[in-house]
């Protein structure tokens, strides 16, 4: 069947299918049935185009075929609608999608524009309703350049054999491959049937809802999310995959070639999942999975519901970069179930995962380490603040104001350690066994919605400060999240945690050779707090002493050697080029390569002309929110 003879079908069906009144949607624990239309301020995100106060999205119905020759997904989307009686259109977004076709639950064509396009926001679709529309089958595909989709060859995959898919929909991307209303408050049930070539997995961000079927040259998956969540924790991975189990509710699926590793490295997921439950209530997803993404994938990991994609960065092969996963696994409670409502409040996701991140650490590898991590985070907020000009810059509150700016601006680490912070000043100002209670009740207060800051702080003074007029002065509640800088009353870092490290950093810096021995014992925090803290300004003599010595430039540990390499630029160090040339170009987590190449494009003489040569080949292999970001250094 050709691909639009298939669409037409598949829109057919959808119809048909749609000729019955919308079946109940299941809901999880403590979820609310069904969501009111929202209204007033809190109904205000002002990075989606959609209206939900007049019409929204409560379910979104996929059926779709993956094109790798087309680097295309297309098929229907049918959109279950909650709807004021007199509404006349319902507002989408929608982001370079070819719209096809639209029509109601009876199969009568509904019209539809789209309107002007914003470069962040993409175009608002607007569908006319009669009076009974309460569903709608759109047939669509979507551009071969979706911000939200990387199509990989062959070649850039671990097994050379497949090509590879990957979705990356937070912030505001989901609309660039499912027109639905993008905004994290206008929560979404969803299911999906997707067709790939015979012999390919496909893997999505929700429970399995068939057994794969394999006909007629392809392989269809099927899948279905009960709970309401945001648009962006819509997910799809397609490739040569296969899976392994880590214990009764975790597994991970990777490359054949990746996945022993990776089994090894996760070793004990299992051990997070308890130590999570144990300090924030049930999890409530079924199943935690994982999957090993290409070395593509930008980030170091995406918490998509009941499958975590992650980097394979963090394959150190001594678990000392297993945080990561713990801090994925944290977003199961803040960020998937109580949700920021719009992208000014970013911080309510990673602030709060950020300080239950080192709360498993603790509980799994000692106080010790988790003091550690800690520490590192404070210098990487001291550097956020002095990134974002200041302790007077607009941009250091957590609070935040992202009108008219796309809300990647706001994934900063001052929503994670600034976030973070808070959190740290609140459990030692009440007492941490208080303050575990009231972040486990939080959760369940707002299981499966959305919040806002104002509504965290009311929940706070509700359950935790209980109109102490003494303590609401000692928190500085608004202080923290309106305004910028740090408050005085921030939390400082164990000045034990590195203790030994930094004397060994003062050592150095007055002329003192690397001692191999204390390197050799120290743990990744270490060595990375000691390379963080050398002068940004060493001889080419130190620093090839330094790479021999530690034998950075083959250091298997990417953090260690993202540090090293960041040192290594900062002096114009040549013999590091073959080293930093294989780790831009084998690799394309943001957190790495942009510094690296912003590092380089700012040096005109000795790194620009570097940066072009890399950034000429390292391109094709990175993802589209990475090059929108480094196009801008104008490096081709």
């Amino acid at each position: 069947m050709t691909p639009t003879r298939r669409a037409a079908a598949l829109l057919l069906l959808a119809v048909a299918a749609c000729r019955q009144d919308p079946e109940p949607r299941a809901t999880g624990p403590a979820e609310p049935a069904a969501a009111p239309l929202l209204r007033g301020a809190d109904a205000v995100d002002s990075h989606s185009l959609a209206r939900p106060e007049v019409a929204r999205v409560t379910h979104v119905s996929l059926d779709l075929a993956v094109d790798f020759d087309a680097r295309t997904i297309g098929g229907t989307a049918t959109l279950d609608l909650q709807r004021r009686p007199d509404a006349r259109e319902i507002l989408l977004d929608s982001k370079g999608l070819a719209i096809e076709a639209v029509a109601d639950q009876r199969g009568r064509p509904l019209d539809y524009r789209l309107g002007a396009r914003d470069p962040n926001l993409g175009s608002p679709l607007a569908i006319a309703l009669r009076p009974d529309t309460r569903r709608l089958a759109i047939r669509y595909h979507s551009a071969p350049d979706a911000a939200a989709l990387q199509w990989l060859t062959p070649q850039q995959t671990a097994g050379r054999q497949q090509p590879f898919l990957f979705s990356q929909g937070e912030a505001i991307e989901t609309r660039s491959w499912i027109p639905t209303q993008d905004s994290p408050s206008i929560r979404q049930s969803w299911d999906a049937t997707i067709h790939v070539p015979a012999g390919m997995t496909a893997v999505m961000s929700a429970p399995r809802a068939a057994e794969p079927i394999t006909q007629g040259g392809e392989s269809v998956f099927s899948y279905r999310m009960p709970h309401s969540v945001a648009p962006y924790m819509i997910a799809i991975a397609v490739g040569d995959l296969a899976f392994r189990s880590l214990g009764p509710r975790s597994g991970v699926w990777a490359e054949p070639a990746t996945l022993p590793a990776a089994a090894r490295e996760l070793g004990d997921t299992e051990k997070m999942i308890d130590a999570a439950e144990q300090l924030y209530g049930p999890y409530r997803w079924g199943r935690y999975d994982m999957i090993i993404l290409p070395p593509a994938f930008p980030f170091g990991g995406m918490e998509n519901p009941t499958l975590t994609f992650l980097t394979p960065t963090f394959l150190a092969g001594d678990r000392s970069l297993v945080s990561l996963v713990a801090h994925e696994l944290a977003h199961s409670w803040s960020g998937n179930l109580a949700t920021n409502a719009t992208w000014n409040d970013f911080w309510l996701n990673e602030g709060l995962t950020t300080y239950a991140e080192r709360r498993i650490v603790e509980t799994l590898y000692g106080p010790k380490v988790a003091a550690q991590q800690v520490a590192l985070g404070i210098d990487a907020l001291n550097q956020a603040v002095k990134d974002a000009g200041g302790p007077t810059g607009a941009d250091t509150r957590l609070h935040l104001d992202l009108k008219g700016r796309n809300p990647d601006d706001g994934l900063t680490d001052i929503a994670y350690e600034k976030g973070a912070a808070f959190m740290r000043m609140l459990e030692k100002a009440v007492g941490r066994p208080a303050f575990d209670a009231f972040l486990k009740g939080w959760f369940d207060r707002h299981a499966f919605q959305p919040v806002t800051s104002a509504i965290f702080l009311a929940d706070l003074r509700q359950h935790l400060v209980k109109g102490d007029a003494a303590l609401e002065n000692r928190l500085q509640l608004d202080r923290w999240v309106y305004q910028p800088g740090i408050p005085a009353n921030a939390v400082p870092a164990d000045p034990q945690a590195f203790a030994t490290v930094d004397r060994a950093v003062a050592a150095y810096a007055r002329g003192g050779q690397p001692d191999l021995a204390a390197w050799r014992g120290w743990d990744t925090d270490e060595r990375l707090r000691f390379l963080n803290r050398l002068p940004r300004k060493l001889p080419a003599a130190r620093l090839a002493a330094l790479d021999q010595g530690f034998g950075l430039d083959r250091i298997g540990n990417s953090e260690v050697r993202f540090a090293w390499l960041s040192l290594a630029v900062a002096n114009r160090f040549d013999p590091a080029l073959p080293s930093l040339e294989q780790f831009l170009t084998g690799q394309g987590r943001g957190k790495f390569v942009k510094p690296l190449f912003t590092a380089l494009a700012k040096d005109p003489e000795w790194g620009l002309p570097i940066a072009r040569r890399l950034y000429a080949r390292a391109r094709p292999g990175y993802h589209p929110l990475v090059t929108r970001d480094l196009d801008k250094l104008k490096l081709s």
